[in-house]
């Protein structure tokens, strides 16, 4: 095979369920000499990449990782050979999937790079409330942002309660009390807030509060990574079903607990 035609497709796998991959990623997968899977892509997607040689190289919050260095070092080389290499990335490749790194180390080494958009877990989390995340009657923008900046800080939270968007809060769940007191600090206690894990998956779970009970209401049901959490008035807009029960649903834990 000529050593000049490989290339690397950055592939967007969405959130969960194969149903809502885009025709292009089946596509590409069809097509991938090499899969590099992600440990939040559901890993039944190998099944659409038939002839494809399998290579795990998870990166999970708080967990073992595979070294983004070394994820580099595998595109450029099974690349440079010649194949066609697809790295499968969880919900939007482009939203804090550290496809920047990946795309500038392809680039150096003069391999083409083509991107596959799909789903972001922010987005399947609004789905499954039924909410708009840019409803006008409450908001005029949603603001996507990381829990940890690169230096391992936070983000200016009371920056961006000012903005007066929906804020979708990725990688967040591991400090969900302090980003909540933060929030607190600018915005009313009633603000409606919402967490959703694994948003997409059959394995999803939901939960609806407000911004003063999100923490301990979080914590109460057991949820955590991954999840998107999500706060502003327009999560109030959510069905008036999955409002009920979630709030039933906590009444019956508290009397539980009481009895």
């Amino acid at each position: 095979m000529n050593t000049n035609s490989g290339k690397v497709t950055l592939l967007s796998a969405g959130p969960g369920e194969l149903d809502l991959l885009t025709l292009r990623a089946a596509k590409a997968l069809a097509a991938a000499d090499v899969v590099l899977l992600d440990d939040l892509a559901n890993p039944e997607i190998v099944t659409l990449a038939p002839q494809a040689r399998v290579i795990r190289v998870g990166k999970r919050g708080g967990c073992r990782s595979t070294p983004q260095a070394f994820i580099e070092r595998l595109m450029r080389r099974y690349a440079q050979k010649g194949l066609h290499v697809v790295r499968v990335k969880g919900g939007e490749a482009l939203l804090f999937g550290r496809a920047g790194e990946e795309i500038a180390s392809l680039r150096g080494a003069g391999i083409p790079v083509a991107i596959v958009n799909g789903i972001s877990s922010g987005f399947a989390a609004a789905a499954s409330l039924g909410i708009s995340l840019t409803h006008r009657r409450h908001c005029h923008g949603v603001t996507f942002v990381t829990a940890h900046t690169e230096d391992h800080g936070e983000p200016d939270w009371a920056a961006l309660a000012a903005t007066r968007t929906t804020l979708a809060i990725y990688m967040g769940m591991r400090r969900i009390g302090s980003i909540a007191d933060a929030l607190l600090r600018s915005l009313p206690a009633e603000t409606p807030a919402a967490v959703v894990q694994w948003a997409g998956s059959v394995d999803e779970r939901r939960l609806l509060t407000r911004l003063d009970r999100l923490a301990a209401d979080a914590d109460e049901a057991g949820l955590g990574s991954p999840a998107v959490i999500l706060v502003g008035d327009a999560i109030g807009e959510s069905e008036p079903a999955l409002w009920a029960r979630d709030m039933a649903s906590r009444e019956e834990a508290v009397h539980a607990r009481a009895a």
